[in-house]
Order: C-alpha cells, then sequence, then structure tokens
C-alpha cells in the first residue's frame, strides 16, 4: 500500500497570495501543489478580458508562481496541478513553457480541455436537451452566450500524471477534483472506487479555499494563534480515501475539528455532495482531533455521478447601473419613500427592464458628524440599452435633486452603466462532453465517468436524516437573550442566485438545542430579508451541524449582483450577531 499522498493548497482563488506556492515548497514535505483559481465569477470576469483581448482567458497570477517554484519542484518531483487554465488552458500551458524556457529548465507540461461547449450548445439543445437554468428553471432561449464551460473531474489531471507530467492546467474542473485526480494518480484507484473518490472529494473541498481550512474567516476568530499570516493547507490522502488535513509546523493559523468543520459547510446544499467523479456522502463524514494542527477525515461513503454534468455559462443580459442617494438626519424611511416614488413616475416608459431601491440604515441617533446623520437609498436598474441607464436614467435622478427632500445628494453621479453578464448554470448529458488530455507524448481523449441514472441535483431537496439527540429548545431549562454566535458557529456564501448558510455547535447538548431551535421559520424570522424566499434546512448531525440554502437570495449571483454582499459571504455573521434566548447551561 502507498504511502499517503501529501497535496497542498496555494490558492484559494485568483488574486490569493502569490507566495503561497513557495511557502509550502519551502514549509515541509508535500508531493503536489494544487490551487483553485477559478469561482463562477472568475470565469466571467475571463469572459469580459477575453471579449477585450482573444490572447487573454486564463489566471496570469499562477504563472507568478510556476516561476517563483519551478525549479525546486523538478529538483524534489513535486507536482503543480491548476485549474489556472480557465477559457484557455492551451494557451496557459504554452505560456508555462516559455517561462520554463527562460529558466533554462524542460518540464513536462500537459493541459486538460474539452470543457468548452459554447460551439455545442444549439446541437445540444437540437439533441433535445432542454438548456433551462438550474435553479428557475428558466429558458436559455435567444440570449447570447459568451462561455460555457462544463465541470470536468480529476481523471484527466490523473491521466496527465500517468503519463509523467510535471504541471498540468486544466480549463473548467470541479474545485474538489484537483484533489481527486491527484489522489487517484498517487494510488492507482479506478474509476468506479467511489468511497475512495469520495474521500478525496471531501478532503478536496477542506483544503480548496486555502487558508479558510487554517483559520481564515473562522467564526471564533480570536482563538487561531498567529493569525497574522495564515499557513495554506495540506491533505495527506490514504489509499483507503481518509484524509488528514493539517499545515506545515511553524506556519500561522490552526487546523481543529471547527476550522474543518467550518469550511465543509461552506457553499454546499443537501448532503448528497455531488460531483463529476462521485457523488459524497457528507452525512457520513467522521472528524478526528489527532492534534499537532492534524484533523483526520474518514468514513466517507460514495455514490455514482448522475449521467449529467453542470455546464456554467456566461450570458450577456444587458446593461446595469448602481448609485446611492444619500438621506440624512430626520424622517429617513419617508424621505427614501418619496424619493422613490418620484424616480418610478419619472422613469415610466423609459425602458427599464428593472429599478429596485434598497434602503441602507447606516445613520444613528443623536449622531456626532454628518456621516453619523446620513443613510443611502441604493439604486440599481437593469435595461437592455446602455443609454437607457446611462444618460436617460442618470438624467431622470439629477432632475429630482432639488424637486426632492431635503439634504438629497448622490453618490456616484458620474457612475457608469457597466455590461451586464450573468453567470447561467444548466445541465448536459456527458455524452455531448469530449475531455482530452494533450501531454508532450500524446493527445487523449477520456471515456465518460461511470454515472448513474440518477438526475443531477446541484442543489438538492432536504434529505431525512435520523437525528435522535434534537429535543424541544424550551426543554433546556432557564434562558438568557444573547447574541446566538456566543454558542454557535456559521460559514455562508454563494451557489449562483442562492446562497448556503451552514451553522454549527461544538457540543453535542448545544447541537441537541439548536438543532430543535433554528428550524426554517426561526430563520426567517431572524433573517427578514430571507423570509419570502425558499429555505431548504438540511440536518448534518455527524458535523454538529444545519445547512439551509436559500433560493434566489443572490438573484442573478456574484456577477450580476443586487445585494452588497453579492456572494452572501457576511450572512452567518449577521445571523450570529441576532438576540436569541440560549439556556443558561451553555454560557457559563
Amino acid at each position: 500500500m502507498a504511502r499517503p499522498v501529501r497535496i497542498a493548497n496555494v490558492s484559494g482563488f485568483w488574486g490569493d497570495r502569490v507566495a503561497a506556492a513557495r511557502e509550502m515548497v519551502d514549509g515541509g514535505p508535500v508531493d503536489v501543489l494544487t490551487g483553485d483559481w477559478l469561482a463562477e465569477l472568475t470565469m466571467v470576469i475571463l469572459a469580459r478580458q477575453r471579449a477585450r483581448d482573444p490572447l487573454a482567458g486564463f489566471a496570469t497570477s499562477f504563472l507568478t508562481q510556476v516561476e517563483d517554484v519551478l525549479g525546486t519542484c523538478l529538483d524534489r518531483g513535486i507536482r503543480f496541478v491548476a485549474n489556472a487554465g480557465g477559457l484557455a488552458p492551451e494557451r496557459c500551458a504554452a505560456a508555462v513553457e516559455a517561462i520554463a524556457a527562460r529558466l533554462g529548465l524542460a518540464p513536462r507540461v500537459a493541459f486538460v480541455d474539452g470543457d468548452d461547449l459554447a460551439g455545442s450548445l444549439e446541437a445540444i439543445a437540437a439533441g433535445g436537451t432542454p438548456l433551462v437554468h438550474a435553479e428557475t428553471g428558466e429558458a436559455l432561449g435567444q440570449r447570447t452566450v459568451l462561455t460555457a464551460n462544463a465541470y470536468l473531474g480529476g481523471w484527466g489531471i490523473r491521466t496527465a500524471l500517468d503519463d509523467d507530467a510535471d504541471v498540468v492546467v486544466t480549463g473548467r474542473v470541479a474545485d474538489a477534483s484537483l484533489v481527486v485526480g491527484a489522489a487517484a494518480w498517487h494510488h492507482g484507484w479506478a474509476r468506479t472506487d467511489f468511497d475512495r473518490i469520495a474521500g478525496a472529494i471531501v478532503a478536496g473541498h477542506a483544503i480548496e479555499c486555502g487558508t479558510q481550512v487554517t483559520g481564515g474567516n473562522y467564526a471564533f476568530f480570536d482563538e487561531i494563534p498567529n493569525a497574522l499570516h495564515l499557513g495554506f493547507p495540506i491533505a495527506e490522502v490514504a489509499d483507503d480515501g481518509s484524509a488528514i488535513i493539517t499545515k506545515h509546523p511553524g506556519h500561522g493559523g490552526a487546523v481543529t475539528v471547527g476550522t474543518v468543520t467550518a469550511q465543509l459547510l461552506y457553499e454546499i446544499g443537501a448532503p448528497s455532495y455531488v460531483g463529476p467523479d462521485a457523488i459524497a456522502r457528507f452525512d457520513t463524514i467522521v472528524l478526528e482531533d489527532l492534534g499537532h494542527d492534524r484533523v483526520r477525515i474518514h468514513g466517507v461513503r460514495g455514490e455514482p455521478p448522475p449521467r449529467t454534468a453542470k455546464v456554467g455559462l456566461a450570458v450577456a443580459d444587458g446593461w446595469r447601473l448602481r448609485l446611492g442617494v444619500a438621506i440624512t438626519g430626520l424622517d429617513v424611511e419617508a424621505k427614501a419613500a418619496l424619493f422613490e416614488r418620484q424616480l418610478r413616475a419619472a422613469t415610466e416608459g423609459l425602458g427599464l427592464r428593472r429599478l429596485e431601491a434598497h434602503l441602507v440604515r447606516t445613520d444613528k441617533r443623536d449622531p456626532r458628524s454628518n456621516e453619523e446623520a446620513t443613510a443611502t437609498l441604493e439604486i440599481s436598474a437593469d435595461a437592455d440599452d446602455e443609454a437607457v441607464v446611462g444618460r436617460a436614467l442618470r438624467a431622470r435622478v439629477t432632475e429630482l435633486a432639488l424637486a426632492s427632500f431635503p439634504g438629497l445628494w448622490v453618490r456616484g453621479v458620474t457612475a457608469r452603466p457597466e455590461p451586464l453578464v450573468r453567470f447561467w448554470p444548466t445541465f448536459v448529458g456527458w455524452e455531448w462532453i469530449h475531455e482530452r488530455v494533450t501531454t508532450p507524448s500524446a493527445t487523449i481523449t477520456l471515456e465518460p465517468p461511470p454515472w448513474s441514472d440518477g438526475a443531477h441535483r446541484e442543489v438538492a431537496q432536504p434529505e431525512p436524516a435520523v437525528d435522535a439527540t434534537v429535543q424541544p429548545s424550551d426543554a433546556f431549562g432557564p434562558c438568557r437573550i444573547v447574541p446566538l454566535g456566543r454558542l454557535v458557529g456559521a460559514r455562508s456564501g454563494d451557489k449562483g442566485g442562492s446562497a448556503n448558510l451552514g451553522v454549527w455547535a461544538r457540543t453535542e447538548e448545544a447541537y441537541a438545542w439548536l438543532a430543535g431551535f433554528l428550524d426554517v421559520d426561526e430563520l426567517r424570522r431572524l433573517l427578514p430579508e430571507v423570509a419570502p424566499l425558499q429555505v431548504e434546512r438540511c440536518a448534518l448531525p455527524n458535523l454538529r451541524a444545519l445547512n439551509f440554502v436559500i433560493h434566489g437570495l443572490l438573484g442573478e449571483g456574484a456577477s450580476a449582483p443586487r445585494r452588497a454582499d453579492a456572494q452572501a459571504k457576511s450572512l452567518g455573521e449577521w445571523l450570529r450577531a441576532r438576540l436569541v434566548p440560549i439556556p443558561l447551561r451553555f454560557l457559563v
């Protein structure tokens, strides 16, 4: 049996710390460097860049890391696997080769593609596959599609490593599949080793966001040592699919059951976590604290992936203008209501597709400064024509400057309309996807994964969980009104136009109270913004956690934001700040 493979993460998003690769190579032994550059928003950004420059389309910061560590990696036999290829994996691979040549090095560079389906959409639709939005069911219709990329799995990566590639550049692969491919290569797994693969998916999900699993963005941040410079994580994946999440000794941060739990709850739906390599059952995960910044993940069960693959489209959808109207002093709500009525009347017939006004109350009682006296009415408008939300809408706002409430002034009066590009998730059958691996030796077309006949459910309906620990919240004795976050942690994020909100307790007894207290109705009461939306709750008693999926909270998603927090990063902290009756027995 092979020893565990040490897979390090060096990027959680495009813009992450460029020194991370050097830190991980110098900090201790690793076998494979991986990095995630491709958030859903990133794919839209790359599409915009490529529209301006046909040679763009990949994450250039990856090249900085490659140049920094390539020689060391070749000397030590460390492989580098990254999805930084984005929309142009072949050009990204060529850029790596150019860097290597300049450095006098000769790595074997491979790239994985076949995820680009933009040229196949017409044939797919003609073949009987309805291209509908995965969350809303809305038909794609005649919208202009800028990009369409399937989420590939890890087997292309494994194939490239089997051919002795030193650097593997991919386009759109599922985030956790970077680890799946590396682990499957090291251990020689078969594509039907679903329990092993599921374990690697969970390990990949744990480290894919970099320092979030070593204490970054952690609810109990004051417990994290040396938080000034958090270390990046390592997954030691064993042959049976179990893994130990850790970091290099001496690097900042901490790896605990709490930090791992928080990351496992990030951007998930139901307990069946669907990926292109397998379905990982998050309700079977067992976490074991080994001490010394080492947490073991084991017991994960896997199932075959569904017969459809997720495809992310970037769809052109007109223009948007956003600006703010400052409201100062008394009668803030009445002033906001007056301005909104006036603006809607002034723009009637203008051709706006959508006009929204949202009051942000940053003003304070008895203000000591002009800023403390001021709230903002955020205006957001969409139209098919740039001029409608440009000159025409700004003119209507300006015309109200002397005709509305006292003290009116506009934030961003010179703001320009932005092209509106929506992330549009849909599903297509694997038969339409032709994944290829190009190495210095050959170009290989992969067979599709061994799927099941089940439907792909990106955000699944809640699945029943047998949870004998749940008790009515009033069974825990006297309470005190305190912020919910004094007892529980939370982490939240985006899933297209929906948001996920994971909440966990640190003891079994506290979880028993939480599971009985925080149902969907209570969540709607605590977060009024959520009240009119469809909400699903899934219990994960094995993690002492609840996960909520809130449909439609983010509108069209982070690429076309309506909320100030377009990715729901702060949703969990808002929940933790709400005052609730918590049993005194938990507050000692």
